[in-house]
């Protein structure tokens, strides 16, 4: 049996990789900024109330990243 084919072209490869890592990229800046707060660490409160906070916490970030 021949080997298969490539199903798209490497450029078609590289574009798609392109338009992931931009939209992977901001993902990983939020991650790197949460890793960077200590308070977290130490939060104790029902893991609803937690995810409320790190959203606010993350628009709060971007304001200020985007400023």
């Amino acid at each position: 049996m021949p080997p298969a084919e490539p199903t798209s072209s490497p450029r078609a490869r590289r574009e798609a990789n392109r338009v992931l890592a931009i939209g992977r990229a901001p993902v990983e800046h939020g991650f790197a900024h949460l890793k960077n707060w200590r308070i977290l660490t130490k939060l104790r409160t029902d893991p609803a109330r937690a995810t409320q906070l790190l959203r606010a916490l993350l628009v709060l970030t971007n304001l200020e990243v985007n400023r």
